[in-house]
């Protein structure tokens, strides 16, 4: 695709590299077939190059976003399909990460959307402040229908995203080490991040225990926390590069020290974000080359687990599972085969899902932001994945597992629960739990 950037504009390293990202596009609209905004609404403007077009004209008139290009590039949920159907190798994430950066700098929101997103971004990365509006929500919890029919969608989404019941409060003394089970083979790091521990810590709490008995010591550095995605995929730059490189200073003394093989990660939204630090900090002096080493090491915990040679089942649970492969694994970090090679040595029957590229409508913050999009492509998930007549789903991403606990009965684990379960670990508490009904 053509551009007119003038020397000045790119001299800065932002508009130079989105302008080689949309120099790469052919226009061929291979994207759209996969982008599902696009199969939704059937819009040009929701599709990727369609996007793309309104972004580069921003960008090379160098001029305020306007309410037409937010709105589209509010509907994207940077689920990334476009990126693995792209013949061409148009990397988008970087050019609409690019253009939510220009729309929170030059676009003033409505005071409601100002409000929300604030809220979030300020709310969502911090464990404890996120377990107090987790508490405080509780008991507002049945008012989502209502405040759905008086128009606060949003709103009322966050309500229904929250759990039936409040999280308990961590302990005042959490451990940081966990020391191999017998010989030493291995030493990870594990992202203990913001909303994972607070909503479903038994999730690392398999990962943990399933490394240990294979002989991986596994730490947990002071310091670090949130990834950093939220912030970043709401264009707020400056706080999600705090919060970046408070991250890498926890993980360099772990690597500069004792060392790591890997820096694992449970929740495949961060893992695209931490396999990104390299590009994100590529610019700064004092971070560049630790950013790069940071991303180097980062692994999806599948990723990890197909390198060590795993203790043969112990238990044979005979369980279909349907493998709801979250967009940040396929499309984000191209992991696509190891989590069912993993489900399949466990012992389970793997099944995968019709539109399995397409996403269920989680996407970080965007179950919130966009609650009616959200909501058809929550349906249209489970339908696919009903059709396989699974008697458990599995996936690699919180966001998926909350997102689809509101469309579907069946039963929904992480992948590394039952991996864990099958090699001498603990049952899974979705299925130790009677199956809910939908609301």
């Amino acid at each position: 695709m053509q551009t007119s950037f003038t020397l000045e504009q790119l001299r800065d390293p932002a508009t130079a590299a989105s302008e080689r990202i949309v120099r790469t596009c052919t226009h061929c609209g291979f994207c759209t077939a996969t982008c599902p905004t696009y199969v939704l609404l059937g819009d040009e403007l929701d599709s990727p190059r369609g996007r793309i077009y309104l972004i580069k004209d921003m960008l090379e008139q160098d001029r305020p976003a306007t309410p037409e290009v937010v709105k589209h590039i509010d509907r994207c949920l940077s689920c990334l399909a476009c990126m693995t159907t792209c013949p061409a190798g148009v990397h988008y994430m970087h050019l609409v990460d690019h253009a939510r950066v220009h729309i929170e700098q030059t676009y003033v929101r409505p005071l409601r959307e100002r409000l929300l997103r604030t809220i979030l971004a300020k709310v969502l990365p911090y464990p404890a402040r996120f377990r107090l509006a987790l508490w405080l929500a509780w008991p507002a919890k049945p008012l989502a229908p209502l405040l759905s029919m008086l128009g606060f969608r949003s709103l009322a989404a966050l309500l229904r995203l929250a759990p039936a019941a409040p999280p308990a409060w961590p302990k005042s003394r959490s451990d940081r080490r966990f020391p191999a089970i017998g010989e030493r083979r291995g030493r990870v790091a594990i992202l203990s991040g913001c909303v994972n521990q607070v909503l479903a810590a038994w999730i690392n709490a398999a990962a943990i225990g399933l490394l240990n008995r294979h002989g991986i010591e596994v730490v947990v550095p002071q310091g670090e926390g949130c990834c950093g995605a939220l912030s970043h995929h709401l264009g707020r730059e400056g706080e999600s590069l705090d919060l970046v490189r408070r991250n890498i200073d926890a993980w360099m003394t772990e690597i500069e020290g004792e060392g790591l093989d890997a820096i694992l990660v449970t929740a495949s939204g961060c893992g695209t974000m931490m396999k990104d630090y390299g590009f994100l900090l590529r610019n700064d002096r004092l971070y560049a080359t630790k950013a790069a080493r940071v991303s180097e090491l980062t692994k999806d915990v599948s990723e990890y687990l197909t390198t060590l040679e795993l203790v043969p089942r112990v238990r044979d649970s005979g369980l279909v599972v349907a493998y709801h492969s979250a967009c940040s694994l396929q499309h984000g970090q191209r992991v696509q085969h190891e989590p069912k090679a993993l489900l399949a040595k466990a012992g389970f029957e793997v099944r995968d899902v019709p539109e399995g590229h397409l996403c269920c409508g989680s996407a970080g913050t965007y179950n919130m932001l966009q609650p009616m999009l959200a909501h058809r492509l929550a349906e249209r998930k489970a339908a696919n994945i009903a059709k396989v007549a699974p008697d458990v789903i599995a996936t690699g991403n919180l966001g998926c597992m909350t997102q689809l606990e509101l469309v579907t009965e069946i039963p929904i684990v992480h992948t590394v629960e039952l991996i864990d379960w099958a090699t001498g670990g603990s049952q899974p508490q979705a299925l130790q739990r009677p199956r809910k009904q939908k609301g």
